[in-house]
């Protein structure tokens, strides 16, 4: 999987940043998998994520928590947001102990989900890399725009929506908290990040 790892920031912002996802191999483990997808986010909803969603239906801030759970299929992927280390360490360790048959992804920095891994007792078995933005990133928006639109790894979180909400907020009209649940509906599979968004709205209104 790699929709999570292309998130733009520095190394000081993305140290409160992690995504844990649950998702099968569709030709291997993925018939009969839905009843493990509900107890991956039984385990991850006991850490109040601030995100979390279901590929098929939807993340909390669109569609609510308990209609993700009605609706689990063999062939999604669930994912929970976390903002610390010690967290995302205690997450992965019940998860281990479950042992549900299903793969579980962690996306951050490497150096921080390393000792993520090493607090909840296992080993990685696999790492994949982002090689960063090649080409003309001349075009790119400003930086604060691309840290946040990066957060949805199917680039729904338009980068005009970004700064219209941002304007808003210097404006009065919303809190930056607000703005960023906004942006987080937009991320159908709730692998975006509010609170880091919160933080990066309010950066962009004090410039």
């Amino acid at each position: 999987m790699t929709h999570t790892l292309h998130r733009k920031g520095t190394s000081e912002n993305l140290a409160n940043d992690y995504v844990v996802f649950g998702i099968t191999a569709q030709t291997v483990n993925a018939k009969g998998s839905a009843s493990q997808f509900r107890k991956f986010a039984d385990i991850v909803l006991k850490y109040n994520p601030v995100s979390f969603g279901d590929m098929k239906t939807g993340n909390k801030f669109g569609v609510g928590v308990e209609a993700i759970n009605a609706g689990y299929k063999d062939n999604t992927i669930v994912h929970a947001v976390f903002t610390d280390q010690d967290t995302v360490a205690q997450v992965l360790k019940e998860l281990a102990e479950a042992n549900l048959g299903i793969s579980i992804v962690v996306s951050g920095l490497l150096e921080q989900v390393g000792e993520c891994c090493h607090k909840a007792g296992i080993e990685p078995h696999t790492v994949e890399h982002s090689l960063g933005i090649f080409g003309r990133t001349d075009l790119l928006p400003e930086t604060e725009v691309l840290e946040i639109s990066t957060m949805c790894g199917h680039g729904m979180v338009a980068f005009s929506l970004v700064r219209d909400l941002a304007a808003k907020v210097k404006k009065g009209r919303m809190t930056a908290a607000q703005a960023a649940q906004e942006l987080a509906k937009m991320c159908h599979c709730g692998v975006f990040n509010p609170a880091r968004a919160e933080e990066i709205i309010n950066k962009m209104v004090a410039k």
